[in-house]
């Protein structure tokens, strides 16, 4: 469905008035800021997706390994929303927008919710493992943007939450195996 002339000429404005009071000022190119600010905005999305579901499955761990898993999803939901402000607040300052609801938050995830009333223990390891794997491939998507556009303070910030991404898939990898030895 494509816009009438005159609905596409009111957007133009809109946009344009929103640059005007939130476009910060950039060197990065208009479209590039466009992108890298949606590409953003989309993962932050899936950083809320995946820190509410880890906190749910935090919330209602059970079993044997009860303290250990429920320590460790609290551990790795900190660190899961402390990127949220750095990723919202790097979106601002190259001109872009960021999240505004929840609803936009549930338009753009990718993550997918678990809204099960119960889940095992293992099962919830595995879907978290596999969770952070799909956020790591999104962040390496958005760093080839942000490097492509030469946004090098984004770049940046993405290869550290990559490696923490990676880390927290190694431990959660490493928690659902049953096996013990070299041949493990």
């Amino acid at each position: 469905m494509t816009k009438s002339p005159t609905a596409a000429k009111a957007s133009q404005a809109h946009s344009a008035e929103v640059r005007h009071y939130l476009g910060t000022p950039s060197d990065l190119p208009r479209e590039g800021v466009e992108n890298i600010s949606a590409a953003l905005r989309a993962l932050l999305a899936d950083v809320f997706a995946l820190y509410l579901k880890t906190k749910n499955f935090h919330w209602h761990m059970s079993g044997r390994h009860f303290r250990d898993l429920h320590l460790l999803l609290d551990e790795q939901s900190a660190q899961i929303l402390a990127t949220t402000d750095p990723l919202a607040e790097r979106a601002r300052k190259i001109g872009g927008l960021t999240l505004h609801s929840i609803g936009e938050i549930s338009r753009l995830q990718r993550i997918s919710d678990n809204d099960a009333e119960y889940v095992d223990a293992p099962d919830m390891i595995a879907e978290l493992c596999e969770d952070n794997k799909q956020l790591v491939a999104a962040m390496r998507q958005v760093h080839g943007l942000t490097s492509d556009v030469g946004d090098c303070a984004t770049t940046s910030l993405l290869e550290n939450w990559i490696d923490e991404g990676e880390r927290r898939t190694w431990f959660l990898f490493e928690a659902t195996r049953t096996t013990f030895g070299a041949n493990a």
